[in-house]
């Protein structure tokens, strides 16, 4: 008897609809040579403190820094949680085969095999690996399962996250409480959430420290277009009057017109962090909001799997892509043009060399009608998106325009949309949503300009614009997550973006759980879109004087390590005693300073 074990109820129906097994149990299915069982997602957690020694459920300054000489796993303290795996147990102990149909990922791999660790598993396993959970996709799995072994790096990878988050957030949180929190704040640190929020006081900090100075800006207008003119800015306005002075009564003269044809590129396909980040700033979504709701359009098979971090698709896909497109009736008017000729296999979009455990999230061509509120706009973003792709660029034409006056130089530029390629999929949509990022950013306007002839000359309006520096923006969520996803650094190029990803905070399942938690600790809290850092997340980071913990650099390389694990490429090993070590001098350099 074979049995499989999913990371959901509803995903083991499927599971045992397909698999034949139609006889319903209390808490599995059975039929065709197949048992079909599930988790609810964590059943086990690491064990705590107070079960390795009776001593360490106290919060002593003295007992730190806590290393377990060996980690344990236990079931977590809930009654339904315990029958489940008390069941489970008894399915693993009859069954010739098990094969592990969690979620594929880092984390699903990690609850999977915790729970066969406890059931004390020792018939072979197997991996079905999945990223949608159509009936094809399913089918298709079954026939290609993986030996359980393949995926012991991922695991060791996972198992390593816990332990190190395990380390840090049970030392730090006690040190720091003990040590600063006069026996009435818990201070909580955390390897990915102290960053995190130190990034969001830093920002805090920066604005609150900012000062304006103002400035003025030498411009004219001729021929109903404005020209800037191509100097400093000036400190006082008197500089300004006398350039005002100098400007009348003289002719404008164009020096140069030049239009050069160019093209914006099509957007990347959607890895959870980009959706989120649209999400936030076309709908104003949280990231744990749009999580759920790209989760919930996976497991009613509409989308593929959510957790990813590419922007790719595997090559294998390219075949499959023309039967998507024509199932997505309801995009009919955009997907016909599409169908008139082959769907190029480009490595913009069809990379292995670009995919580790999954590809971009795409629709999976079923019929996502009829859904409404945050799933039909999650499910039209990653739609559009996947249909966007394999339209044209956008062909633009740019316009340079140079002009002097005696010896002042002036300049304007302006864009006009030629053949709108992949645009046709937005219109109507402005074309630069607002960035929230450390460097402002005026929003420039695409405006069309007359022509002008070189060498031609005319009376001309000058003009003084007055303006003031602005401090940086708040944190969004759209802006935070980019920060995380690039350890702290604005990046706004997408290949950029890509080579940071192994070095970026957190993973993309775990960045809004991370942003979940601060707001549920009361560091941080929300403003509108904006998110402000509370008195108690200030008063946190300002305690930390430890950089390393609030280093989003040397999280970000953590983080890389992981991913090594996950490689085969380093030892989880040599991870912890790093962790071990580094906790050792925390400690020591808390208490004794």
């Amino acid at each position: 008897m074979k049995l499989c074990i999913a990371e959901k109820p509803s995903v083991a129906k499927d599971l045992a609809n397909i698999l034949g097994a139609n006889t319903r149990h209390d808490g599995y299915f059975e039929g065709n040579g197949y048992l079909v069982s599930w988790t609810f997602g964590h059943l086990c957690t690491l064990k705590e403190p107070q079960d390795y020694k009776d001593h360490w459920k106290y919060w002593k300054i003295e007992d730190l820094p806590i290393f377990p000489e060996r980690f344990g796993i236990k079931i977590k303290n809930n009654q339904g949680i315990q029958k489940q795996f008390e069941l489970i147990t008894k399915l693993v102990a009859k069954a010739t085969e098990v094969i592990n149909c969690g979620d594929a990922g880092q984390e699903g791999e990690l609850i999977q095999r915790w729970v066969l660790i406890k059931a004390k598993c020792t018939v072979p396993v197997k991996r079905l690996w999945i990223s949608s959970l159509t009936e094809e996709a399913i089918k298709e799995g079954f026939k290609k399962l993986k030996d359980a072994s393949k995926y012991d790096n991922l695991f060791a990878a996972g198992n390593s996250r816990a332990i190190g988050d395990w380390i840090l957030g049970i030392n730090g949180t006690r040190l720091y409480t003990k040590k600063f929190g006069q026996n009435k704040t818990t201070l909580s640190v955390g390897r990915v959430q102290t960053p995190t929020l130190a990034m969001i006081v830093n920002r805090q900090h920066e604005i609150n420290n900012f000062k304006v100075e103002h400035f003025w800006e030498l411009k004219t207008i001729y021929r109903d277009t404005e020209f800037s003119c191509q100097i400093d800015r000036l400190k006082n306005k008197s500089r300004a009057e006398e350039g005002i002075s100098y400007l009348k009564d003289k002719e404008f003269e164009i020096v140069s017109y030049e239009q050069k044809e160019g093209k914006e590129n099509n957007p990347r396909l959607y890895d959870l962090t980009s959706i989120q980040v649209d999400a936030n700033k076309k709908f104003g979504y949280t990231a744990e909001e749009t999580l759920k709701t790209v989760q919930s359009l996976y497991e009613k098979k509409l989308v593929t799997y959510p957790r990813v971090d590419t922007t790719y698709l595997s090559e294998d896909l390219h075949p499959k892509v023309p039967k998507i497109l024509s199932n997505l009736q309801q995009y009919a008017q955009f997907i016909e043009p599409l169908m008139k000729k082959p769907i190029a296999k480009s490595k913009t979009i069809f990379n292995d060399k670009k995919i580790t455990d999954h590809h971009a999230i795409i629709p999976t061509g079923v019929n996502g009608q009829g859904l409404s509120g945050f799933e039909e706009k999650i499910y039209d973003l990653i739609c559009r998106r996947f249909i966007a792709v394999f339209y044209p660029p956008c062909k633009v034409s740019n316009t340079t325009v140079l002009g002097k006056v005696e010896k002042l130089e002036f300049k304007t530029s302006g864009k006009q949309i030629i053949a709108p390629g992949w645009r046709v999929l937005y219109q109507g949509e402005s074309k630069k949503e607002n960035t929230d990022d450390s460097k402002n950013k005026a929003e420039t306007k695409d405006k069309v300009l007359p022509n002008f002839v070189k060498g031609e000359k005319g009376l001309h309006a000058p003009l003084i614009h007055e303006g003031k520096t602005s401090p940086p923006k708040y944190y969004t969520e759209a802006s935070l997550l980019r920060s995380m996803e690039t350890a702290g650094k604005f990046v706004d190029n997408d290949e950029m973006r890509d080579l940071m990803k192994e070095n970026g905070i957190g993973r993309p399942s775990t960045r809004a759980n991370i942003i979940e938690t601060l707001f549920r600790r009361k560091y941080i809290e929300r403003k509108k879109k904006n998110i402000h850092a509370t008195d108690l997340g200030i008063q946190l980071i300002g305690t930390i004087k430890n950089e390393l913990l609030k280093s989003p650099e040397l999280t970000g390389q953590w983080e890389n390590k992981l991913r090594q694990i996950e490689k085969g490429t380093y030892s989880p090993l040599e991870f912890r005693q790093e962790l071990f070590q580094m906790i050792r001098n925390l400690t020591d350099e808390v208490i004794f300073n």
